[in-house]
């Protein structure tokens, strides 16, 4: 028999379960981890990994003391599951005619809290009304998803993200919003107002400890010469304000947001000491869901969005 043969032999031998079975076990590098997240018995994962271990030649998983740990080959396999799993769900969730008070699609949303906040509730409220069998599944901004890395844009439907993250060819502009600080009321250090002194002499609260994933107007404040002293890092926007009530930290965060909050004892809400670079918020995709006729409907559902009104 030809290698040739031996290879579609294999992959026919292959299904959908056991693909969902191989990211499970590779995600929680345990049997009983990934029978807990597929809702499956201990048994039929055991099982499933056997016939894993069989077509791959690997072990995929061994032990390590008390736990398990991922093979380097099987460390190679685990992001191109993830991406696999969702391609797949895709393929057989697409339909050639979508008709929103019928559909009962899931459309996935990689958004900062920040995003959710200001538009999210809107859309779903949308969605409720036009499509009641759909839903939205709203997953945190995480490295891999501002990594441009095409194939995992390919997973998603798409991205709430200001301008000045991602090179996507295709966006539409959902909002603008300025930048303000904040900081406790009890921060006895500031005045009246806010100066460029207070912003290199203050500790800071950053989102997101990769400074690539930082906004535009930390980078801006940067090249005016200030270097912020970073005490705390946390990727939440709406956690900013409780994490400076109780020191003398300051953080920046979007006006939009910070109106939320702006009734919370013990905060003040400032002006930027500078000019900072307006927030921009978009909805960012894929081309290759261009021609998906629900998706097409996603977007025409965020054009319709009013968060000012």
């Amino acid at each position: 028999m030809e290698p040739a043969d031996q290879g579609e032999l294999r992959l026919s031998g292959l299904d959908l379960p056991l693909l969902h079975a191989l990211h499970a076990l590779l995600a929680e590098r345990s049997v009983t981890g990934a029978a807990i997240r597929l809702g499956r018995s201990q048994p039929t994962l055991s099982s499933a990994l056997a016939r894993l271990r069989r077509h791959f030649g690997d072990d995929l998983l061994t032990r390590s003391g008390n736990h398990y740990v991922l093979t380097r080959f099987a460390e190679q396999l685990r992001p191109l599951t993830g991406v696999a799993v969702a391609a797949v769900e895709r393929v057989f969730s697409a339909e050639a005619e979508f008709d929103p008070g019928e559909t009962s699609r899931e459309f996935t949303i990689v958004s900062s809290d920040n995003g959710i906040s200001v538009v999210g509730g809107l859309l779903v409220a949308r969605v409720a009304r036009e499509a009641p069998g759909a839903r939205i599944r709203f997953v945190p901004v995480t490295p891999e998803s501002i990594s441009r890395k095409d194939e995992f844009y390919r997973t998603v439907d798409g991205v709430l993200m200001p301008h000045g993250y991602l090179d996507l060819p295709r966006n539409i502009d959902l909002y603008t919003d300025r930048w303000v600080c904040v900081a406790s009321a009890a921060n006895t250090r500031i005045g009246d107002r806010l100066t460029m002194d207070h912003l290199r002499e203050l500790p800071w609260v950053a989102t997101f400890g990769d400074p690539l994933g930082r906004a535009p107007a930390w980078r801006q404040m940067e090249m005016l010469g200030v270097v912020p002293r970073v005490c705390a890092t946390a990727e939440s926007f709406l956690a900013m304000p409780q994490l400076v009530r109780a020191c003398d930290a300051i953080a920046l965060l979007q006006e939009r947001v910070a109106a939320l909050v702006a009734d919370v004892p013990g905060l003040r809400i400032l002006e930027c000491p500078f000019d900072a670079i307006p927030l921009v918020e978009a909805f960012w995709w894929h081309p290759i869901h261009d021609d998906d006729p629900g998706h097409a409907w996603l977007r025409r559902c965020l054009t319709g969005l009013r968060p000012d009104a």
